[in-house]
This record gives C-alpha cells, structure tokens and sequence, in this order.
C-alpha cells in the first residue's frame, strides 16, 4: 500500500506518526481543504509529468535523474501550470501522466501522489507558489491522507531539485 511506503519513508525524520488519516476524500484540492479546514492554496498539490524531450530556455538539457522520463511539480493548490512558463522553463510542452502511468511511474494513484517514497530516478521540483505559506498540505500515498509541513520540511523531505515558476493562480 503506498501510505505505508510514505509511512516508511517519512519515518527518516520522525514524522511518520504525523500523517493525518482521514475519512473524508482528499483526492482533490477542494475535497482536502474542506477535510482539514484549510485554504485551497494550503494544499501542496503534485502533478506528475512526463519528460518529452528538449533543453530548457538556457540551453541546457532538463536536470532529470538518469534514466527517468517521470517527475513530479508541486505546486499550491489554487493554483494551476501555466503552459509558457513551463515550455521557456523545460524546452517541451507539459505532458501530464494518465491515472494508469502515475501509479506505475510514482507508486502512487491519482488523488495520493505525492513527493514522498518515490522510486529513484523521479525528479520533484517545488513551485514559488508554495513559498506564501508557512505550512502546506501534501497528499500521503492515497486519497484520504495528508501531512503539515512547513515550506523548509517539504523542501527537504521531497528532495527539491530546484525551486520552480511554472504557475499561475486558477481564475474564478
């Protein structure tokens, strides 16, 4: 069960008791804020993508873990990718996993991804957009978990490959 690989992986720093367990969906960004009682935005929200090939704006070949053509972009909850910052950022227009591909790819189902207990070779990089909080939300390995981190925790405890700006605020 991913949970338990979380669980297992978050247990590094003595956090693996803090993982809230709920009865409530928190698959979506609205269902989880209405679980825990928080903003939208507070939830860190992870969209898992598929490298498609390019260099990024400076030339450069996209800093991917060898061999892996999966990553991970954390991003506020209230917020959404933004097509051309993402393509000036990577070099390659963003291609999000289909439901099936992310459980392969992250061990993780739709609605519990997260960037904790990844297979190695998964890249995970933060949105700015997180950095308004001083604690965020991320989803456990399935649809009815969570864990407050503070904005340093998560930078930490995901292995931030580089802080990003890849998004724009969701409109209406």
């Amino acid at each position: 069960m991913s949970i338990e690989k979380v669980r297992k992986y978050l247990k590094q720093w003595n956090r693996d008791g803090d993982i809230i367990e709920l009865a409530a969906s928190t698959a979506t960004v609205a269902e989880a804020a209405a679980a825990l009682g928080v903003e939208g935005g507070r939830i860190a929200k992870s969209i898992s993508l598929k490298y498609t090939g390019g260099e990024n704006a400076g030339g450069k070949a996209v800093p991917l873990e060898a061999g892996s053509g999966v990553f991970i972009v954390v991003t506020a909850g209230d917020m959404k990718l933004d097509n051309r910052k993402f393509k000036d950022h990577f070099g390659f227009k963003a291609k999000m996993l289909n439901p099936e591909e992310a459980l392969e790819y992250t061990g993780h189902a739709v609605g519990g991804v997260c960037p904790f207990g990844l297979p190695p070779g998964v890249a995970v990089y933060l949105d700015v957009s997180l950095q308004r909080f001083t604690t965020v939300y991320p989803a456990c390995g399935n649809a009815n978990s969570a864990i407050e981190l503070t904005i340093d925790e998560l930078n930490e405890y995901a292995g931030n490959k580089g802080w990003v700006d890849l998004c724009r605020l969701i409109e209406g």
